[in-house]
């Protein structure tokens, strides 16, 4: 029986690198690294071959790699060790890269790769209008067009940024996990910091969606959110439509297919 082979997607954001497994148009498994750890070429090939051959993968399987990144810093060793260990040079979305998308920004260039693949991935997956909301290390909030123009972005500080700010700047104030808590009525230190974080992050959102919708005249527009704590704040909120964990690495596979001028066919469901 001949192997499936993979494709290997990779979200390089500031706090991990995200690894998405697809086999046609599926994630059949995804695994996570920090990025914030220096580590050589060597490092990065033999971690991600051991990563992959504990879910049964050989490097034989990997026909291609794709990477997105906002993090230039340590594309060197982690290109170079892809190159080494599973013998792939990988795309790498940037200038040029066929997106789809009507970028109406001031400098389009400014752009980062993981805003771009939301976006695509967002509008291909979803339809226009669409705001993507992307609750990362910043909580970025982008609205793309049914025609696909890119028309504009918001960003913000993540949650944890503003968790940080408080047990930092605070000299009273302890680190806390970041949960929502069963009531807004805080009663001891730890419960008031996460009510303040987790409401105050679900009533900016309400806010600059409300307000997205009333200056674009978009007031039908879907609202897809992404991002490490993204559920959090989605479940606290009817005005998010859709929570997709693994919205940047979908659209990493839907600008391989357009790389390679194959069309993506989305599954039903």
């Amino acid at each position: 029986m001949q192997e499936k082979s993979i494709l290997l997607a990779v979200d390089v954001g500031n706090t991990n690198l995200t690894f998405g497994i697809f086999e046609e148009d599926a994630i059949v498994g995804t695994f996570r690294i920090t990025t914030k750890l220096p580590r050589t070429s060597d490092e990065y090939g033999v971690l991600i071959l051991d990563l992959l051959e504990a879910r049964g993968i050989k490097k034989e399987q990997v026909r291609d790699v794709i990477i997105a990144t906002v993090v230039p810093g340590i594309m060197h060793s982690l290109n170079s060790g892809i190159i080494k260990y599973l013998e792939k040079k990988p795309l790498l979305v940037g200038a040029g890269t066929k997106t789809g998308l009507k970028i109406s920004m001031a400098n389009p260039r400014e752009m980062g790769a993981d805003r771009v693949v939301d976006a695509v991935a967002g509008l291909v997956l979803y339809g226009g209008p669409v705001l993507v909301i992307d609750f990362g290390t910043a909580t970025t909030y982008d609205l793309i067009l049914a025609d696909g123009t890119f028309l504009c972005g918001i960003t913000s500080p993540g949650i944890r940024i503003s968790a940080n700010a408080l047990w930092n700047e605070a000299a009273k104030l302890p680190e806390i996990g970041i949960e929502k808590p069963t009531s807004i009525l805080a009663k001891d230190t730890v419960t008031s910091m996460q009510a303040g974080l987790i409401y105050g992050c679900i009533g900016q959102t309400e806010y600059i969606i409300r307000k997205v919708k009333e200056e674009a005249g978009l007031s039908e527009m879907k609202v897809v959110a992404t991002g490490g704590l993204g559920r959090i704040i989605a479940e606290g909120t009817s005005l998010i439509d859709v929570y997709d964990p693994d919205l940047t690495l979908h659209g990493l596979f839907i600008l391989y297919q357009k790389s390679i001028g194959a069309s993506y066919v989305r599954r039903a469901k």
